[in-house]
């Protein structure tokens, strides 16, 4: 009776035709239980969060108080949304995390690049230490030029130099560069793996060798032999950068960056990294 009661809670009951699911309902609970073993546990009495989990927070409160006779805090923030109004979150599609482990340097950078222009301001705003007066010289500068605003660049740059340092700053860059241009040879072993995590889509073989038109087939680059020997005959095929015209092509792990991946690349923009697994 005690959730029924919570404002977030009966705001949603009353709204005619949306009501709330029991899944949302039990996550109050779990969220609860969460923070008094917390505090059980470690000693934690702080339990930070958006503004749309005040009602999870203040109901963890209310446990550990009645279970541990212990008074601990919340804290929310008010949420950052999109232009288009969704929540910049865990939950929607398409985030990151900031463990390199998780997301690549180079996908966290292609993240922040690739901010809405109606987003980017807000975000520099939000997630990097310029100064205003530095923020709004970028944002008058790109009201004046023509083409992409330079907005983005310095977001992904900050972002990136802020959490995975200038090292990992260079990586996202060498690896952007090295796509853009076709120059794979300069990416080392640590930029393949980051590409292999995340950066595009990627397999790994047990072959000892595969044929060019194996390879591009198997990727998903072509949908049968045939359409993959008509790319290959049409010179939209490149491996590791280097255009290949031979349909009777084979690779091994010999050939490959660092003896052990070869990017395939069709037409302008399709990638797929195969990496050889000894």
């Amino acid at each position: 009776s005690a959730m029924i009661q919570k404002e977030s809670v009966k705001q949603r009951l009353d709204r005619d035709g949306e009501g709330i699911s029991f899944t949302e309902f039990a996550y109050m609970i779990l969220q609860s239980f969460d923070f008094s073993e917390l505090y059980k546990q470690y000693h934690c009495s702080l339990q930070i969060g958006g503004s749309d989990q005040w009602g999870n927070i203040t109901g963890g409160i209310d446990l550990t108080r009645r279970q541990h006779r212990a008074q601990v805090f919340g804290l929310t923030l008010p949420l950052v949304t999109k232009s288009d109004g969704t929540k910049f979150g865990k939950t929607e599609s398409g985030t990151i995390w900031l463990d390199a482990k998780k997301t690549s340097q180079y996908a966290f950078y292609q993240f922040w690049i690739n901010s809405a222009d109606a987003d980017v301001y807000q975000f520099l705003r939000y997630f990097t230490f310029l100064s205003e007066t530095q923020m709004v010289a970028i944002e008058e500068q790109d009201k004046a030029a023509q083409g992409r605003p330079q907005a983005q660049g310095v977001l992904a740059t900050e972002v990136t130099r802020l959490v995975h340092g200038e090292e990992g700053l260079q990586a996202a860059l060498r690896i952007t560069e090295a796509l853009f241009s076709g120059q794979l040879s300069q990416l080392t072993s640590g930029d393949l793996q980051q590409l292999y995590l995340d950066g595009m889509p990627a397999s790994t073989t047990c072959e000892s060798e595969l044929t060019l038109v194996q390879m591009l087939v198997d990727s998903g680059l072509a949908k049968s032999n045939k359409m993959a020997r008509e790319f290959i005959g049409n010179n939209a095929v490149s491996i590791n950068g280097e255009k290949v015209s031979d349909v009777d092509a084979v690779f091994n792990s010999t050939s490959g960056l660092h003896k052990e991946f070869h990017v395939i690349k069709r037409g302008k923009k399709l990638f797929h990294l195969l990496r050889w697994q000894a």
